[in-house]
């Protein structure tokens, strides 16, 4: 198998390709960088509302793989893009599932209409290429900080939705020398939306109803005023879910403001609160009753950036919280539990970088190179106990513990022989308060056929130091565990076309790691080892198309082996899509439609092992009404596909949802 992986990644790079983004910072419509006629899919963008913009080019700027905004073209790893036009289209309170749809490689568990949850059957959990943000293996980023759980090192999906996102990266492969722990398999980082670039305000209203009492109403607005800028949002989701006691609630909202000090330096600040009920009706062979959970999570975070001729930089402090209350609920023939989990976690740290750039040099080696310093300090962990209902009992303490993580990384940029050729070489040592140093190196290069073309190659390190609860908590825990590692192999070949309105990728990886923590049954009972391996390797295919101001289609594929089989990681993952848009003062209208195949879908791994294959086809269309107005509909699994993700939770079949969305 090793043999074909190698000869598979050797004839990926024999085809014409490279991977599609699309993204149009709004920051450069409200500048007037770009022509509106290009930018929206509407005639006269101030009045009427649209629900899905086009755009003319793909967007290649990023800023996940290196901390600044870099043209992806000169990064050697493998970023994707999700821009807030994808998440508005799609209608989902919800950033996960348009991601999840849009991005190569990476597939996202579910199991109802509406909402993930958290502890025994949650959905929600991320994987890229068979490494999972389940088990902390994927790091999931608000503006560049951190985001998991302080006890448990897992995202909460719940948390990430459309109304404040500007857009999502992915960078698809280990990122550990920039971002540290977790980011062992790659990262998914949340771009805020930020305040208007002109003077003045824009509002915009979504309200939905559908399937299983599901409604959801969500409100934004952005605005500046001279140097002062903000972006405020609030959201309210409901639904009584496809089988019984399968409640899910939730409430929520965020704030993000700006200031310009001058043209070279600006403060910002932003938060956001989430609060959700949920209730988990178990396997549908095993039901529970009284599951039911009560999660507030929060997040701040502020920051003084600089920015001058040829270097800039940032200082950035945040803080995240989160408080649980969860009832596991009982069985058939099962009394109830006399008591709730509970617990309350933190994480706060400082991070802070400073890139220079050679670019504006006259002459030297070093004209077109570009170097990142930077230094973290992340402190977190938490307390959980049991709450017995009986106030005569006391509490019962499971863990009480805090940990902390301080790093400094370096990360060179040079190009060469007039910048056909760039080299892109980083290093980060990682102390941590348990596990101590960890060394962490990564490189790679990109080869400029032309300035259309792109050949790269990259070699990077991943690791995830043990989380609290895998050294503390609960009877598999073991206090000497040591990080988890892995290595990934990557080659890709990128193209972009017509102007780069059409750009086309592909890629292959080798992943190969050991000293995984999996919990192992001895004669004394389960334990956390590092006895676990991970061997993959694949393919990923995209492709994008803005063909005109109305048409664009995209398309991306993945493939997948694994030595070691895991759940929610399918061998064969396609999803394509196409969306139009006819732009007119009155009654312009728009669809948007996508089918997802899946064949090789773990749901359950050993003597038990179960496997899943299905088609989903989704479609949006709108239209606008009234200039500021719209009304959509939304349909999902039109086949009214049988399937599950998670065993024992069967999804939903065909599902619909209408809506208005108001622009002003």
């Amino acid at each position: 198998m090793k043999k074909l992986c190698i000869l598979a990644s050797a004839l990926l790079l024999s085809l014409p390709a490279v991977y599609a983004d699309e993204a149009v910072n709004d920051t450069l419509v409200d500048a007037g960088q770009l022509p509106d006629s290009v930018v929206y899919g509407c005639l006269y963008q101030k009045f009427v509302c649209c629900l899905a913009p086009t755009v003319m080019k793909l967007d290649e700027v990023v800023v996940t793989g290196s901390r600044e905004e870099v043209e992806l073209r000169h990064l050697p790893y493998n970023v994707s893009v999700v821009s807030n036009t994808e998440l508005k289209q799609s209608n989902n309170l919800s950033i996960l599932p348009t991601v999840a749809q849009q991005v190569p490689g990476l597939f996202l568990t579910s199991r109802g209409v509406l909402g993930y949850g958290v502890s025994g059957g949650a959905a929600g959990g991320l994987s890229l290429r068979g490494v999972s943000a389940g088990s902390g293996q994927m790091l999931v980023l608000i503006d560049g900080h951190p985001q998991y759980m302080g006890l448990f090192g897992h995202p909460v999906a719940d948390t990430y939705l459309s109304d404040w996102v500007e857009r999502v990266e992915v960078l698809r492969g280990p990122a550990s020398v920039l971002y540290g722990s977790n980011a062992l398999g790659g990262v998914l980082n949340i771009v805020t939306r930020k305040g208007k670039a002109k003077n003045g305000a824009e509002t915009d209203l979504s309200m939905s109803y559908g399937s299983y009492n599901t409604a959801q109403i969500d409100a934004s607005t952005r605005f500046r005023y001279e140097k002062f800028s903000g972006a405020a949002s609030a959201n309210y989701s409901n639904t009584d879910g496809h089988r019984d006691n399968m409640m899910f609630r939730q409430y929520g909202g965020s704030l993000n403001l700006g200031y310009d000090i001058n043209k070279h330096w600006n403060v910002g600040a932003n938060g956001n609160v989430t609060f959700f009920k949920d209730s988990n009706p178990g396997a549908v062979t095993a039901p529970l009753s009284q599951a039911d959970q009560s999660v507030l999570r929060g997040y701040f975070s502020a920051s003084v950036n600089n920015d001058y001729h040829n270097t800039s930089g940032s200082v950035n402090a945040f803080y995240s919280f989160g408080k649980h209350k969860i009832n596991d609920g009982y069985g058939a023939g099962e009394s109830p539990k006399d008591y709730l989990y509970k617990s309350d976690d933190d994480m706060w740290g400082v991070s802070a970088y400073q890139t220079y750039s050679f670019l504006k040099n006259s002459n030297g080696f070093f004209r077109n190179g570009r170097v990142t310093v930077g230094a973290d300090f992340f402190h977190f962990g938490g307390e959980a106990w049991n709450d017995f209902f009986d106030t005569t009992k006391p509490d019962k303490t499971i863990a009480d513990t805090t940990q902390y993580e301080v790093a400094g990384y370096v990360n060179y940029s040079q190009g060469l022989f007039w910048k056909w050729l760039t080299i892109d070489l980083g290093l980060r040592y990682d102390y941590h308060s348990v596990t101590h140093g960890e060394w962490v190196p990564q490189g790679g290069v990109v080869f400029h056929a032309s300035k259309d073309i792109d050949v790269k190659a990259s070699v990077s390190k991943g690791f995830r130091n043990p989380t609290l609860r895998e050294l503390y908590m609960f009877k598999p825990a073991n206090a000497e565990l040591d990080p988890e590692n892995i290595m990934n192999y990557e080659l890709s070949y990128r193209h972009r076309l017509l102007d780069s309105k059409m750009v086309v990728g592909l890629n292959a990886f080798y992943i190969k790691g050991d000293n995984l923590i999996q919990t192992v049954m001895g004669t004394s009972g389960p334990k956390n080892l590092n006895t676990g391996e991970i061997e993959n390797c694949g393919a990923e295919f995209s492709f994008g198309y803005n063909i005109n101001n109305s048409w664009r289609v995209n398309a991306n594929y993945s493939f997948l082996h694994m030595e070691n089989p895991v759940i929610a990681a399918p061998e064969h993952n396609l999803y394509a899509s196409v969306s139009y848009n006819n732009k007119k003062f009155w009654h312009g209208w728009g669809f948007n439609t996508g089918i997802q195949y899946v064949d090789g879908l773990y749901t359950a791994v050993g003597t038990a092992e179960q496997k899943e294959n299905f088609v989903l086809w989704n479609a949006n269309a709108y239209i606008n009404v009234l200039p500021g107005a719209s009304v959509f509909v939304r349909v999902d699994n039109i086949l009214a596909q049988k399937y599950e993700i998670n065993a024992g939770f069967p999804m939903p079949k065909a599902t619909a949802f209408a809506g208005v969305k108001l622009h002003f």
